[in-house]
C-alpha cells in the first residue's frame, strides 16, 4: 500500500493514459473502415493522403503498446516500486500524441491540434512527475 500512495500522481496519469490510449485503439480496431474513411478525407489534401492506412497501423500499434505499458507500469509501481514502464508508457503517450499533433497541424485542423495539446500536457506532466 506505501507504493500505491507514494506514486499515487502517477498511477492516477498512468489510469488516465490507459484509458485514453486503449479506447482509442479498441475504437481503431472494431471501425477500422470508419476511421480510415474519415481520415482519408481529413488528409486528402495534404502529402499524407495517400499513405493514411500505413499511418493508421502505426498509430494503432502504438496506442496498444503504450496502453500495456501503462498496465504494467501501474503493476510494477504498486508491487516493486518499479519505474521503469511507467516512464516508457508516459513517454511512449508523449511520441504518439506528438505524432497526432503533427497530423492535425499537416491538416490544419487547429481545434483537433488544440485538444491534443491538453492530452500532451497531461502525458508530459506525468512523464516529469515519474523522472523527478
Amino acid at each position: 500500500m506505501d507504493n500505491f500512495i507514494t506514486h499515487i500522481v502517477s498511477i492516477t496519469i498512468l489510469l488516465f493514459l490507459l484509458i485514453t490510449f486503449l479506447q482509442s485503439g479498441i475504437d481503431k480496431i472494431v471501425d477500422w473502415k470508419g476511421n480510415l474513411g474519415w481520415l482519408k478525407g481529413h488528409f486528402a489534401a495534404t502529402f499524407m493522403g495517400n499513405m493514411v492506412p500505413l499511418l493508421l497501423s502505426v498509430i494503432l500499434i502504438i496506442e496498444i503498446i503504450t496502453a500495456v505499458c501503462c498496465v504494467i507500469g501501474i503493476y510494477s509501481l504498486i508491487t516493486s516500486n518499479n519505474d521503469y514502464y511507467a516512464i516508457i508508457a508516459m513517454f511512449l503517450a508523449c511520441i504518439t500524441l506528438l505524432m497526432l499533433l503533427f497530423g492535425q497541424r499537416i491538416a490544419k485542423d487547429y481545434q483537433g491540434a488544440l485538444t491534443i495539446t491538453c492530452y500532451f500536457i497531461v502525458a508530459i506532466f506525468g512523464l516529469y512527475v515519474i523522472t523527478t
